[in-house]
């Protein structure tokens, strides 16, 4: 079953119009050309607000707490050390960010709601919160790669960067 992207209701994978609204879905919209997709320059300004909404809080919670970033001075100087915890909490907190406000009935981020933006599945439905757990982690594919993965929503034909392919998702304008 998959969602109307217009009303919500559900609807079979297979249908071509929404029972409820009326509206085209899965590959009678993608026909009817009615889809638009969050573009690469759209997503990295959301991206952008996202950091800036969790990392700013977060940064500040754990310096109270005394996880901080990692870095410790020390008798010759500043070194790092990775068993402070920092690293694991900012992993955990993106992770549960992304993956459940994606997987949410908004479909979206802070960032991607305040440019019109929502993250769906091929046919237009919402995210389970495992298939958006996938695009997060895929996402560090994307950026292992030189940041390749995430150029590649500038070029592909429904601006698709690289997680958005290893997931099946698509990140559509409202």
């Amino acid at each position: 079953m998959a969602f109307c992207p217009n009303c919500g209701a559900q609807h079979p994978d297979d249908a071509e119009f929404c029972p409820s609204c009326g509206r085209a879905v899965g590959a009678a919209a993608v026909a009817a050309g009615t889809k638009r997709y969050g573009g690469f320059w759209r997503r990295v300004l959301a991206f952008f607000i996202d950091a800036l909404v969790v990392g700013i809080p977060l940064s500040i919670v754990l310096g109270i707490a005394g996880v901080g970033s990692g870095y410790s001075s020390g008798g010759s100087g500043t070194s790092y050390h990775a068993s402070n915890g920092g690293f694991l909490i900012r992993l955990v907190v993106g992770w549960l960010y992304f993956a459940l406000m994606e997987s949410s009935v908004r479909q979206a981020t802070l960032g991607k709601m305040a440019l019109g933006m929502r993250v769906t599945d091929e046919s237009g439905g919402r995210l389970s919160f495992s298939r958006a757990t996938g695009r997060y982690f895929a996402k560090y594919v994307s950026a292992i790669i030189l940041g390749i993965g995430f150029i590649m929503a500038a070029f592909t034909a429904r601006k698709r960067a690289l997680h958005d392919m290893i997931a099946s998702t698509l990140v559509e304008l409202r």
